[in-house]
Order: C-alpha cells, then structure tokens, then sequence
C-alpha cells in the first residue's frame, strides 16, 4: 500500500524547486558527516568533493555555467524534532526566496543527514551547520530557528558571531536546564520528552500534535501511521538527542549575544509556554524582542503562516538594512 506521506514528497520537492532551491549533500568533515540541504540553484559550489548534488538534475549529467547572482541575504531555516526542514518550512521556504537565499538543513539523522560522531549534543549539531554553510559560501546569515531548532540556532549565535547576523527562535529555550525540563513535562503530562517527540503509535502521534497545536487538526488513522513511518526514523539516534539536550540547571548559563534576536512566539504553546518567552527575553538583553501570535501553539509557523510570515519579513527586512550585506 502507498505510503501518502511519501507519496506527497514529490509535490513538495517540486514546489520548493519551483522556488529556486535545489538539494544537496554537504560533506562536513571528510570523515563520514553529511548534512542534506535545500540551497539556492544559482548557489551551490562549483567543487563537488564537497557537495553533492542529489536533485534530478544530477542524474541527466546536464551543466550550467551561469554567471555569479548578485549577493543577497543568506537566510537559514533549522527545523524541530517532529519533521525535517521542508516539512517543517513549507509555508515559509518559497514566500523568503523571493527576496532571500535561503538556506535550508536536515540537521543530524533527519533527512538524510548522518554522522559517525557519538555527540549528540545541539553544539555539535550547531558546529556541523556552521561548517556546512561554510562550504557552501555562505559568509553572514540570519539563522531562525524552531523548538529543536531554535536551541542549535542559540549554540550556533553564540559560538559564531562572525557568522550569524541575527537570530529569530520560535517556541524553544537557550538550554534546556533540568527545571525547565521537570517543569514542561510535568505540565503536559507525560514522563520524558522522548515519549512526547518520538512516538511510536498513532496514539502517541494525536497526543503530539494536540500538545502542540492551538486547535485541534482531525487527519485520518492511516496519514498517522504513514507519518510515524517516514517521519520518525533514526529513533536510536533521536533518543540520544533528546538525552543529550538536558544540562544541569548549574552548568546552565545564558550567553551574552551580540545578535539582534526576536523571539516569535505562539500565544498558546503548550511546550514552551510565553511566560517563559518573556523570561528569556529579560535574561537575554535589549537586543532582544518578543512578539506574539494569537490563537497559535507550539507550531506556530504552520497554523499562522501568514502572520508569522509578516513578522519574520519585517524583522529580516530591519536587520539587513541596518547593516550591509558584507561587513
């Protein structure tokens, strides 16, 4: 039987390739680390030892030399736990490549991404991207980032100033400390984040998305099992993730960012909720806004597209004109 799930890809392959962005493996480190990605066509290097490209192109040996597109902002998307990053992006990938080169990774063992590394910490996460983006010729960007996501893009600000512009986090923390785990779990109701955000039946899965919706989303039994099958691979992989977020609420401290941030929100996250939205953005300084978006939960980007597409613009349109593309 036909897996819909799998069988939607290709529409969505072609929409995002219809935008301008085409995918590619990044080869990291030479020693095995590969970051999938979705990179603007006009932008992909010309030395293949380093990326690969994966899209049909490839296949028909067809080659264009096209002249260098005129620079334009890097935007890069990194996506949560539930979904690679066009699943997670799809509402935001084509409406930002009008007037963006953006940039979209699967993060370690989603997608096609894989690392022989045992780290599974957001640093190391964070310090793959940033060589991959390297590779990729990408000098200066804005980084937004979701749940999962969003604590990669903090680790990625701070340990690459140079490269991260600004930041935009949605329904994510700095770190997650041991209070504010006990805390979240202890508030939805279940006994590890590994039981939330890797499931493994469709029970679990409607107990997800409830959690992380603001209205509830009624989808048929079987695009719940498909979705459990193609979405959630590498579950041993994941499991350790999902271990090696926690950090001691003592080891815990909050960077001092450089970054202008903005931190855009679902009013009603369920996961990370906006009390401790505008906690974070007391802890993180005055660079650092915070706006809301009403009748949304943890996946805000999906059930407010519109509106948080109109924030988010603005917010990229303000820090690329305060500061030159080159700097």
């Amino acid at each position: 039987m036909v897996n819909l799930v799998e069988a939607q890809k290709p529409l969505l392959h072609f929409l995002i390739r219809l935008a301008g962005l085409r995918q590619h493996t990044v080869d990291v480190d030479g020693a095995g680390t590969e970051l999938t990605f979705w990179v603007p066509k006009d932008k992909v290097p010309k030395d293949k030892s380093t990326v690969r490209e994966i899209t049909p192109e490839a296949a028909t040996g067809k080659t264009t030399d096209k002249a260098p597109a005129a620079e334009r902002p890097a935007v890069v998307l990194v996506h949560g736990f539930a979904a690679e990053g066009i699943v997670t992006w799809q509402f935001q990938a084509g409406v930002l490549a009008k007037h963006y080169d953006v940039y979209i990774p699967d993060l370690l063992y989603f997608g096609g991404s894989t690392s022989p590394s045992a780290d599974r910490s957001p640093g190391f996460q964070a310090e793959c991207l940033a060589a991959a983006l390297g590779k990729l010729g990408v000098e200066r960007c804005t980084v937004v980032g979701f749940s999962y996501g969003g604590m990669v893009a903090f680790k990625m600000a701070e340990a690459r100033p140079d490269l991260v512009r600004s930041l935009v986090v949605s329904g994510s923390v700095v770190a997650m400390t041991d209070s504010i785990s006990e805390t979240t779990l202890e508030r939805i109701g279940v006994k590890s984040s590994a039981e939330l955000l890797l499931p493994d039946s469709v029970k679990g899965l409607k107990a997800l998305l409830s959690i992380a919706t603001h209205r509830n989303l009624w989808f048929p039994e079987r695009l719940h099992r498909d979705y459990l099958q193609v979405m959630f691979t590498n579950r041993k992989e994941r499991a350790e993730l999902l271990e090696g977020l926690v950090v001691s609420n003592k080891d815990a401290t909050v960077p001092v960012l450089p970054q202008k941030i903005l931190l855009l929100w679902g009013e009603n996250d369920n996961i990370f909720n906006i009390e401790l939205a505008k906690t974070m953005k007391e802890q993180l300084g005055e660079k650092t806004m915070l706006q809301s978006i009403d009748k949304a939960g943890h996946l805000v980007h999906l059930e407010r597209p519109c509106v948080y597409n109109r924030l988010l613009k603005e917010f990229l349109a303000h820090v690329n004109a305060e500061a030159p593309n080159k700097e």
